[in-house]
């Protein structure tokens, strides 16, 4: 029986690692702590006490997977999330590096090995931590050969520094590659209702048991809009469209390991509310009908 307290811990668990010697298992419904950092994802929030305070409820409504990166403020996600949740007690927090920030919603991409090692030690440091439960690869640099990018990783984790690692925005192709370098346990690709791009990897994914976060999980403000394609279905089951919408991917792969974020405490109760939320056939294939990108 779910604790209605902790809706979250509706969505089941997965295991990173799982078979390995050393596994990691989450709650599927995580957090992506993304938003509560300031316009463009650059500096502070308008209100950090309300950003500690989604944290802290999160963790309240079952949430034990926080997924963040040191490019988000940057670094001020990841103070945040230290100064709201140290010691991190049954939290599993992933991070991710390889982007640099010189603006608001200016991203460029920097895979040199000597950088993401910076990276690490950077994240390892204001986070508090000895290792990084995950660490993600922000996006492979196509100016740096892959196998220095995937060799330093190995390296960290050999080193102690990373208990598992993972990939974001990659094809197959590019998970079969790091595969034959490090385990990749996680990969991080964009994939909501409206756009399903990334099914392929979905699907290999689910065969090689390698979690899968999407970001961008409830997709565009017109799908989850009181008035959008997913309203009928939502005042049919007595939810929102939101949770309509973490509903389906839950329910469309076991690997599937959602991060809605927020820097909102009743967005944030909503969205944790979509975990209880239980799509019956007929739902599914209505909402697998929608048209997508």
């Amino acid at each position: 029986m779910t604790d209605e307290t902790r809706p979250a811990s509706a969505s089941g668990t997965f295991t990173f690692g799982a078979g390995g010697p050393d596994p990691v298992t989450i709650t599927r419904l995580g957090f992506g702590a993304m938003r509560i950092t300031g316009p463009g994802i650059w500096g502070p929030p308008a209100d950090p006490a309300t950003a500690v305070a989604v944290l802290r409820r999160s963790v309240e409504l079952g949430v034990d997977f926080i997924d963040t990166a040191d490019s988000y403020g940057p670094e001020v996600s990841e103070n945040l999330i230290r100064e709201a949740l140290y010691p991190y007690d049954g939290l599993v927090i992933a991070t991710k590096g390889g982007f640099t920030r010189q603006g608001p919603d200016r991203w460029v991409v920097v895979g040199r090995p000597e950088y993401l090692r910076q990276c690490v030690h950077l994240s390892l440091r204001r986070l508090g931590v000895d290792r990084i439960d995950l660490w993600q690869l922000h996006r492979i640099d196509p100016l740096v050969p892959a196998d220095e990018q995937f060799g330093v990783i190995r390296e960290m984790q050999d080193e102690g520094l990373i208990r598992h690692a993972g990939l974001s925005e990659v094809s197959v192709a590019d998970v079969a590659a790091a595969r034959a370098v490090f385990d990749v346990v996680s990969v991080q690709n964009l994939y909501n209702l409206a756009n399903r791009s990334s099914e392929e990897l979905l699907d290999y994914s689910e065969l090689e048991g390698i979690g899968f976060i999407p970001w961008f999980p409830l997709g565009a403000r017109a799908l989850v809009a009181e008035d959008g394609p997913l309203g009928p279905i939502a005042q049919r089951l007595g939810a929102t469209p939101s949770q309509v919408a973490l509903a389906w991917l839950l329910q469309r792969s076991p690997v599937m390991l959602p991060i809605p974020g927020t820097g909102s405490v009743d967005h944030l109760e909503e969205n944790c509310g979509g975990a209880t939320v239980v799509l019956d056939e007929a739902a599914m294939a209505e909402l697998a009908a929608l048209p997508t990108a």
